[in-house]
Order: structure tokens, then C-alpha cells, then sequence
């Protein structure tokens, strides 16, 4: 008399009548997983420490900044560095703690001054490539020391901005990231 192996151990049925096995984290509950892991990532990685979109609603940075565009903020742009005069800056609006983004035009130490719609740096006019000075007014403004710690900042639509003539310089501890990147629409995708 000899035994018999229970059907499940027979060598030549293993695997015949079983569902297949997801191994590995594959299957429906493998892909949420992925989909819930991949939203922190961009939601509590990406988007505070490391890259944000912003859309541009009104116009006080044109023509560099149209409203209409998206850009994409860079978080960690000043980590280890300071603004300096030229970057474009996203920072906590003074008023209201709003996302901003305007042109930084001096930076701790400068003297600033708008006269005759032109900018004077320390005194010395600055040639401002970014500025069209065909919608520039005959404003004047200054001069101003930007104290310790803080930068000054200007829309680049000079005539059409609320910005640091306005309501000052803007604490270092204000400032969120540097606007490198235009990334809508289409034909203005670009380095800003």
C-alpha cells in the first residue's frame, strides 16, 4: 500500500487551478500606493522645499512677466546664497503675505533712486535691459537705504507696480525663491 501525496504537494498539479499571486506590491493596491507616495513627494516635498508653479495676474512685471504666464519658482534658490540686484524674486507681499514676484534693484547697503523714470543704483544709473522705457513715466522717488537683511524691489512695468516704493524693503526672511523659468504659454516657454 503506498501512500499518496495531498493534491496540493503533487509535483505535476502545482500551479494548475490557482489564481496567480501579486508579488511585490503590484495590483491595485500597488498603483494607490505609488499614486498616495508620489503626492507627498510633490505635495509635501516638491512644492515647499523645492519648485512651485505661479501664474502672473496682473502686469507690473511686463514685458518680462505677461499676465497669462506661469512660471516656476525654485524654493531653494537662496537657501545658501543672497538675492542680488537683476533676480527676480518670489517673496511674501508685505500687506497681506501674498505670493509676489518683482525685480530685485538693490540689495543691503545700496542707495536706491528713481528719477526721471530712471533707476540710480549708489548713485549710478543702471541700464535695465528688462525695461521698456516707452511705458516709464517721468517718476521720481528716493533716494533710500536698503537696511541689513532686506532687498529692494521694482515691477518692471515701472509706472504699473505696487512694490518696494510703495511699501519698503522686503525682509530676507520674506523672500520664498528666484523666478528662473517661464513655463506657459507655449511660444514664451523660456529662461526669464
Amino acid at each position: 500500500m503506498s501512500l499518496a501525496a495531498p493534491p496540493e504537494s503533487r509535483p505535476e498539479e502545482s500551479g494548475k487551478g490557482r489564481e496567480p499571486t501579486t508579488e511585490g506590491g503590484t495590483g491595485p493596491f500597488g498603483f494607490l500606493f505609488f499614486v498616495v507616495v508620489a503626492l507627498l513627494l510633490v505635495f509635501g516635498v516638491v512644492r515647499p522645499f523645492v519648485a512651485e508653479p505661479f501664474s502672473i495676474t496682473t502686469a507690473s512685471m511686463d514685458p518680462t512677466l505677461r499676465a497669462g504666464d506661469s512660471v516656476l519658482a525654485t524654493k531653494f534658490a537662496y537657501r545658501f546664497a543672497d538675492p542680488e540686484r537683476g533676480d527676480v524674486i518670489l517673496f511674501e507681499a508685505p500687506a497681506d503675505g501674498a505670493p509676489t514676484i518683482k525685480r530685485v534693484v538693490g540689495v543691503a547697503g545700496d542707495t536706491v533712486a528713481v528719477r526721471d523714470g530712471v533707476l540710480f543704483v549708489n548713485g549710478e544709473k543702471t541700464r535695465e535691459g528688462y525695461v521698456d522705457y516707452n511705458l516709464t513715466d517721468a517718476t521720481f522717488f528716493g533716494p533710500t537705504d536698503v537696511p541689513e537683511g532686506s532687498v529692494y524691489v521694482m515691477g518692471d512695468n515701472r509706472s504699473n507696480s505696487l512694490d518696494s516704493r510703495s511699501y519698503g524693503p522686503v525682509p530676507r526672511e520674506d523672500v520664498l525663491g528666484g523666478i528662473d523659468l517661464r513655463i506657459w504659454p507655449l511660444e514664451r516657454v523660456g529662461t526669464v
